[in-house]
């Protein structure tokens, strides 16, 4: 794509994204954001295809500001409560930009999300293969992931569909808790940790090693994962 149609995508985008939160996306059609972003609707269709196509574009807009946001953040030296400001920072930008939330989390296309999801993805996998490695999960690092994922996007879109003037502000720091407090060891763990808690943080650690390094097979290291899993059940 040259630099003037670069330049054009990025400016209906622009438009549409202000429209959006301006709006909401019943307002969203093709003709409106031409008519705001002052181009033919062909040149629209061009650059897009659809609307379809445009909004797919909008939620890797709405990924692009969540990770800007996200990739701001410094670590605290403690992954838990890293991954509890995760958790913060997520409801806050979905309460903050709803209708983009809504194109991010609530696709009506199953199986579908943008690529910049999956690094949204990685970032919480961070924090949580970090929290295995110190012996701090009770699960695996990918359910642990899925779970988290599961239950902020649950409390976001729900915050999402009530008044905020109705809002109790207790719902999600209580609901952070309780999912850390079912993910998570305490804070001191004990000097013994518990076999399972030593199992998915060698499996962590194995996991972020070099290849190079590992003195097994690849078969040997995928047998050596499995036993690893089934011993932190």
């Amino acid at each position: 794509m040259d630099d003037a149609k670069t330049r054009n995508r990025r400016q209906i985008l622009e438009v549409a994204a202000e429209l959006l939160e301006r709006e909401g996306a019943q307002a969203l059609s093709t003709r409106a954001v031409a008519a705001a972003a002052g181009i033919r609707a062909a040149s629209l269709y061009q650059l897009f295809g659809d609307k379809n196509g445009l909004l797919s574009a909008l939620a890797i807009h709405a990924f692009d500001l969540y990770l800007a946001q996200k990739h701001t953040f410094s670590s605290s030296g403690d992954p838990v409560d890293d991954t509890r400001r995760g958790w913060d920072a997520h409801v806050d930008f979905g309460l903050k930009h709803p209708a983009f939330y809504l194109l991010m989390y609530g696709t009506d296309r199953p199986g579908h999300r943008p690529p910049a999801a999956r690094e949204a993805q990685e970032l919480l996998m961070t924090f949580l293969g970090r929290a295995a490695s110190e012996g701090r999960l009770r699960v695996p690092p990918v359910l642990a992931a899925h779970l988290t994922l599961a239950a902020v996007t649950g409390v976001t879109l729900s915050l999402i569909g009530i008044p905020e003037s109705d809002r109790d502000p207790e719902i999600s720091p209580r609901m952070r808790e309780a999912l850390i407090d079912v993910l998570t060891t305490d804070t001191s763990p004990a000097p013994e940790p518990a076999l399972a808690a030593r199992a998915l943080a060698l499996d962590a650690a194995l996991s972020g090693a070099d290849p190079s390094t590992v003195p097994l097979r690849p078969v040997e290291t995928a047998l050596l994962h499995d036993w690893l899993q089934q011993l932190a059940r």
